[in-house]
């Protein structure tokens, strides 16, 4: 059965989510080549891509990181071919290389690159802002402010881009891809390969800064195609009557709406969803018939600026409010809105503020039962400490995934979490630094084919005394399973040609490299404790299967059971493990048959051989 709903009748109104909604849009607009990274709030966009190619003739397949998928899109768009690229906030920092240079370059095909902001944030490193690569790339961005919007705009984001000739960068947040809501479908468009590419080095060589100057030159003509009336009027819509302006972008306008139609306020609203070009000709117009503006956007004052800028440039003496009424950390809320148009003399109520959690205990994510990384992290503490190293002073750098949960008692495991394929180049640093002892630098299996190998090349060229611990779970399992290189059969259920990670590992490293069952505590404390003793670059890699995956393709083990007459409650296992299978009650502890995957480890910390398997042995 499938998971996502794209492949409807034109005509149909169907409840969609935000992702499942852009993923139709592209389908409407006939992309042939969809690439991406998965990352939340994105990842869904292409899954639901992936699935729908065995009906549709689109190639729709994940790359081993951001760049490359930018890249491979651009060569698709190159070749005439409508392509699509999607990421969250920090994937188009890793592309933004070849981004900027497709500007210069331009497209022979539309091409739209999908980045997903994410304000709060909820599940993202950074509350990063991604409008402001239209000022360093000067390509088209544009947004969505309803599910609706994020449909209908991506066909037209395709003719826009044709039009211009320029990549379009469509930016869309967490409230947008993750909503539920209710939208009608269009006509789907059959996939048109052309394959055609002309040898032009003006246009596609950058060695050339003769060249260059001419193409920012046309780059910037270009940019002004996007201010078409055919674009501008469906970006770009205005609605209400009062003498108080609300412009606003973005998820926040179904809040301005309403409010504004709950409550009966008299106020003037302008939908933008083109962001550059900024559409100086629709704000003056707006400005013209208010008194006051309210700029409604979420993260940084984008949009506020802009409006400044063109009322400034014709002396249009309007007063502008902004991020001094509205926050500029986290996202924006109803309630936030109707007191900053009570400050400006709007007949707003006063709404409470969404319910906060008081009191109550905090709940952080924790690994979930059965996840090897637990076990990982359990034989480098064991490891280290029998070495005689207190595992509270060595630093164990870490990385972008699921294994960053560790950081949380009780394992209390990672020091660090910055930027995808980051630890190993930071633990080589460390030790530039000078400091004295082992270092640990910690990374996924997905995080080390997506940007870790140039890190762990230099890493081996300098010969660091690092320990580098790869958690191989075989799958990318934050962002919802998505496949490694190192996978023979795609989602789509094309045949691959996998990629050994360990053969690339002794490659870089011939002789340093040991594997060892993530869940083998005493194999793999023994595997940590010969790479410590040995110095130098080291790299133990712990291979298990993720557990969710584990369960799903039956690998999962029986639930092992708790002796309850062995068991004194010491809570050993709860508190050097904090299993979630494991629950503490009337002084003594129990095993949540549901949750337990029979991974074993709790049995090697019980001081009293209290746990066994589920048949007593």
């Amino acid at each position: 059965m499938p998971r996502y709903n794209v492949l409807g009748r034109q005509g149909e109104r169907l409840v969609m989510m935000g992702n499942e909604a852009i993923a139709r849009g592209a389908l409407e607009a006939g992309v042939g080549v969809a690439t991406g990274y998965p990352g939340t709030p994105s990842s869904e966009v292409l899954e639901a891509l992936i699935e729908a190619s065995g009906h549709t003739g689109i190639y729709a397949e994940w790359s081993v990181n951001e760049k490359v998928a930018l890249e491979t899109a651009l060569g698709a768009a190159w070749g005439g071919l409508r392509s699509l690229a999607t990421m969250k906030a920090p994937g188009i920092l890793v592309a933004s290389d070849p981004l900027v240079s497709a500007a210069y370059s331009g497209v022979n095909a539309g091409m739209v690159v999908l980045v997903a902001d994410d304000p709060g944030p909820h599940t993202t490193q950074t509350e990063q802002d991604s409008r402001w690569l239209a000022q360093l790339s000067h390509l088209p961005v544009a947004t969505a402010s309803t599910l609706q919007d994020a449909k209908d705009h991506v066909p037209l984001l395709y003719e826009l881009s044709e039009e211009t000739g320029l990549p379009v960068i469509y930016r869309t947040t967490t409230r947008i891809n993750h909503s539920l809501g209710m939208v009608e479908l269009g006509p789907l468009r059959t996939v048109e390969k052309r394959g055609e590419f002309r040898r032009e080095p003006e246009r596609f060589v950058r060695a050339s800064m003769e060249w260059n100057r001419a193409r920012h030159r046309w780059l910037l003509e270009a940019l002004g195609k996007a201010l078409k009336p055919r674009f501008v009027e469906r970006l770009v819509g205005s609605e209400g009557d009062g003498a108080v302006g609300v412009v606003v972008s973005g998820a926040p306008y179904l809040y301005v709406k309403e409010l504004a139609e709950a409550h009966g306020l008299k106020v003037s609203v302008l939908r933008l969803d083109m962001l550059n070009p900024f559409p100086e000709e629709k704000i003056l117009d707006f400005a013209s018939r208010v008194d006051k503006i309210l700029v409604v956007e979420e993260s940084d004052p984008y949009i506020e600026e802009r409006v400044k800028l063109a009322l400034w440039k014709e002396d249009l003496r309007v007063e502008v409010h902004g991020k001094d009424l509205l926050p500029l950390v986290g996202e924006i809320w109803p309630h936030h809105l109707a007191k900053a148009l009570a400050k400006l003399g709007v007949d707003a109520p006063s709404l409470a503020e969404p319910l906060s959690p008081g009191g109550l205990p905090r709940r952080p994510p924790p690994l979930c039962p059965g996840c090897p990384h637990r076990s990982s992290f359990h034989i480098i503490r064991r490891a280290l400490g029998l070495e005689g190293l207190s595992p509270g002073r060595v630093p164990v750098i870490g990385d972008i995934g699921c294994y960053a949960l560790a950081l949380n008692p009780p394992l209390s495991a990672i020091w660090t979490e910055h930027a995808m394929g980051s630890s190993i180049a930071q633990a080589l640093g460390l030790k530039l630094a000078g400091h004295e002892g082992p270092v640990v630098a910690v990374i996924g299996d997905s995080t080390m084919f997506h940007t870790g190998l140039p890190a762990l090349i230099d890493a081996y060229n300098k010969d660091a005394d690092i320990l580098v611990a790869v958690l191989d779970n075989e799958v990318v399992a934050m962002t919802g399973h998505q496949p490694t290189p190192a996978h023979a059969v795609s989602p789509s259920g094309r045949r691959m040609r996998p990629v050994s990670l360990e053969r690339i590992l002794e490659a870089v490293a011939p002789g340093r490299v040991e594997v060892v069952d993530a869940f083998d505590v005493e194999g793999g404390v023994e595997a940590v404790r010969r790479a410590l003793r040995a110095g130098g670059l080291r790299i133990v890699v712990f291979k298990a299967p993720c557990a969710i995956v584990a369960r799903r393709v039956g690998l999962a083990g029986a639930p092992l059971v708790v002796v309850e007459e062995k068991c004194t409650g010491c809570m050993a296992c709860i508190r050097s493990l904090g299993c979630l299978a494991l629950i503490s009650g009337g002084g003594k502890v129990r095993i949540d048959p549901e949750q337990c995957t029979g991974c074993g480890l709790c049995v090697h910390v019980c001081p009293y051989n209290a746990i066994v398997g589920g048949d007593g042995a």
